[in-house]
């Protein structure tokens, strides 16, 4: 059983050397790709610049001011970058879909003409860290043809054309939570030895707007500890029974949080090399405890405990505990506030790469404290009713699985 889950975990490994990065934006391109086909390098290898280069002059003194004061790609800037194609006629939106989309008619138009197979042409601008994303989008007969263009800015503040590549859509869908979803593969150049040659592109942009109030409360309680590498959000809680709650996974999350700098409990540079800390139980505790109605009999229960140490043995997560790369985001979509002075949140799973904007839903109560701190109360998983897998998460190693992964190192 131990020689099947390390080999599973070797396949994740090494998925994550190949994709890298864990966030539901897109690795950003560093290499110009070879378009898909001759006829479209011909029409577009060779594309006039000048729309881009006007996109670039309106966006030109929000760059200037953000590379220097080193907030590009913050969620203010790109807001306003967003803001500022939507008011010159863009229809334009931000790679995470952390901001409203601007002219989401013009999208709703087009998905429209797909529908009744009438002709229809659109662009769409995604604002990204680094630059941003052109998708020219035609439609004919029902089919979608997709051009994508990345642009990034360069060191020197000018705008480089890093990627260009075109597809038909397989999978195209307007959901009933407001996103635009589709999906296509195209060929790589020679120079793509090391990967499989063709590759597949998932997109996932929020077209309808969405309570600026849902987002601030998504952005303050729930995406700073998210779906990764911790179950906060993926399993059934309460005050009263903290269940199948890793309470290490969140130590590991909790503590940046609390003292504003990383983790220093970090596994061994070699990956066959296990790491075990005593960590003083007034830190461990107090982690916790920032964020959770949690007694230190019950901590004490959930994890191990060194009394004679008064301590807590802490195993990292290492290479054999990692996790797929394509992670879901959550995303607040309502919100009650209740008599006892609790919110309920009301959250779905946007998972881009599995083309699906609700994977899941759950609620998830806070309880508002003084001076803006706050902690979990409980979290319910609502949809789906049955047990269901989710694909990118993996959970720490037992202490049986880890003594035998790493035997005495």
């Amino acid at each position: 059983m131990a020689q099947k889950k390390r080999n599973r975990l070797w396949e994740v490994g090494l998925a994550v050397l190949i994709l890298t990065g864990c966030s539901n934006e897109a690795p950003e391109i560093t290499d110009v790709e070879i378009i898909s086909s001759a006829d479209a390098k011909d029409s577009f290898g060779e594309r006039d610049t000048a729309d881009a280069e006007g996109i670039a002059a309106i966006l030109s003194d929000i760059f200037e001011e953000a590379a220097g004061t080193n907030t590009f790609g913050s969620l203010d800037t790109m807001g306003r970058m967003v803001a500022r194609l939507g008011e010159n006629g863009y229809v334009a939106v931000d790679s995470g879909n952390q901001v409203d989309m601007t002219r989401p008619e013009q999208v709703l138009e087009f998905c429209e003409a797909v529908d009744e197979e009438a002709d229809a042409a659109m662009s769409i601008i995604v604002i990204t860290q680094l630059g941003f994303r052109q998708f020219d989008l035609t439609t004919e007969d029902g089919g979608v043809d997709i051009v994508r263009t990345y642009y990034q800015y360069d060191l020197n503040g000018q705008l480089q054309n890093k990627s260009i590549v075109s597809y038909p859509a397989d999978f195209w869908q307007y959901t009933e939570e407001g996103y635009l979803s589709f999906e296509g593969s195209y060929v790589l150049g020679e120079s793509y030895v090391l990967t499989v040659k063709d590759k597949q592109e998932h997109t996932m942009l929020r077209v309808l707007p969405l309570d600026e109030t849902c987002r601030e409360m998504n952005r303050k309680y729930i995406l700073p500890v998210g779906y990764e590498q911790n179950n906060l959000f993926l399993c059934n809680w309460s005050e009263e029974d903290f269940g199948e709650l890793d309470f290490y996974d969140l130590f590991d999350r909790l503590y940046p949080m609390v003292y504003r700098q990383p983790l220093p409990y970090v596994a061994d540079e070699n990956i066959g090399v296990g790491v075990v800390y005593q960590i003083p139980e007034g830190n461990f505790e107090n982690v916790i405890g920032t964020y959770l109605n949690v007694g230190g009999e019950t901590l004490r229960s959930k994890a191990i405990y060194l009394p004679e140490q008064a301590a807590y043995e802490y195993r990292p997560r290492g290479f054999y505990e990692v996790e797929y790369p394509d992670i879901a985001y959550p995303e607040v979509v309502d919100y009650t506030e209740n008599a006892d002075g609790t919110i309920t949140l009301d959250i779905n799973a946007v998972y881009p790469n599995g083309d699906v904007s609700k994977e899941f839903t759950h609620t998830t109560v806070i309880r508002p404290l003084d001076e803006g701190s706050f902690q979990y109360v409980s979290n319910e998983i609502i949809l789906p009713e049955a047990d269901y897998d989710i694909c990118w998460h993996s959970k720490r190693l037992t202490v049986r699985e880890w003594e035998e992964t790493y035997g005495c190192n």
